[in-house]
């Protein structure tokens, strides 16, 4: 009697889900069980921003004659253009069968997207992997591999410009059969404005602490100022997908119980969704409402300006005589 065990391949097979807007199914590989928030995209990306705000050993805070000003901007931009990836496996006896069948596929899938205004121009195809597949063989009380056909794997990416498009393109790949969305990329075709707009932002928050200082403390900064730490960042929406699973279930305490008795959690289902930087760390926030999947532009300044002593000396002795004369 002869047993064969082979390896199972789960696919997402809906075709319209939620975290299709950016994640994709590569946003399936982390998380965690239980209620609560996995530490995924939008813990990193605090991090990094925290980072940018240490105080090295090299940059300690300055002396009585300068000291440091900081400015930090998030700024939320729409994308321009996007590509999604879709992944597509086909198994067969020989090589040639998987080809015939990969090829089969794309002439649907491609055939599916015309009446989408897809054409040939947004749509690539790339070969990812061609596998030889085992499976176990059982004679007696021995289990051998032998080989049992083969795998081809392609990519498939797909131009497109409207948000919306979306969920047509999924529906279209599933009447392919293809359900694997792998990612989806936003694109800024020039994020030069963008970059421009933040640091004319800073500036502006520079300024601005600098003119508080001196109004409030009697503390004038002198120009120019020397120009310690410039540090942007940019966060896809790709890598800004958390998870989180909510559920309220009993608990076995007792072992009695535990050894009696074999225990089979439930299946408990994991939500995705776009967990972006808010605007708590941060200066300014250019775009602050986020209602879809946004590129994030971050900008963090640090300037060193030398304090100028006499004039901040004699506005303190011209404060002092004007309370002096309040109090008379």
């Amino acid at each position: 009697m002869k047993i064969r065990w082979a390896a199972l391949t789960l696919a997402l097979a809906c075709p319209v889900m939620g975290l299709a807007q950016a994640g994709g199914s590569g946003g399936f590989g982390g998380g965690t069980a239980g209620y609560g928030q996995s530490a995924t995209g939008n813990a990193q990306a605090e991090q990094n921003e925290r980072s940018k705000r240490a105080t090295t050993r090299e940059n300690m805070p300055p002396n009585g004659k300068s000291m440091f000003l900081e400015a930090s901007v998030l700024m939320n931009v729409k994308a321009d253009e996007y590509v999604a990836l879709f992944g597509i496996t086909q198994e067969g006896n020989t090589l040639a069968e998987c080809g015939e069948k990969m090829e089969a596929v794309l002439r649907q899938f491609l055939g599916a997207l015309k009446p989408l205004g897809i054409g040939q121009k947004d749509f690539f195809v790339d070969f990812a992997v061609q596998n030889k597949i085992y499976v176990y063989e059982l004679t007696g009380t021995t289990a051998r591999e032998k080989l049992a056909g083969f795998e081809l794997k392609k990519n498939v990416a797909i131009h497109y410009r409207e948000t919306a498009s979306l969920d047509k393109l999924l529906a279209a790949a599933a009447s392919a059969q293809v359900y694997d969305l792998i990612k989806v990329d936003y694109i800024v075709k020039d994020p030069t404005p963008i970059q421009n707009q933040l640091m004319e932002e800073a500036a502006r928050i520079l300024k601005q602490k600098a003119a508080r200082y001196e109004r409030l403390f009697a503390i004038h900064l002198q120009s120019p100022a020397q120009l310690y730490v410039e540090s942007p960042s940019i966060y896809y929406p790709t890598d800004m997908y958390d998870s989180f699973t909510a559920f309220e279930a009993e608990d076995v305490n007792i072992n009695e119980y535990r050894q009696k008795y074999v225990i089979q959690s439930a299946r408990k289902s994991r939500t995705f969704y776009f967990n972006a930087l808010s605007g708590r760390t941060f200066d300014s926030v250019v775009n602050p409402v986020v209602t879809e999947p946004v590129i994030q532009f971050t900008l963090y300044l640090k300037m060193k300006y030398t304090i100028a002593q006499g004039k901040a000396v004699a506005i303190s002795k011209t404060t002092v005589k004007t309370h002096r004369n309040a109090l008379k």
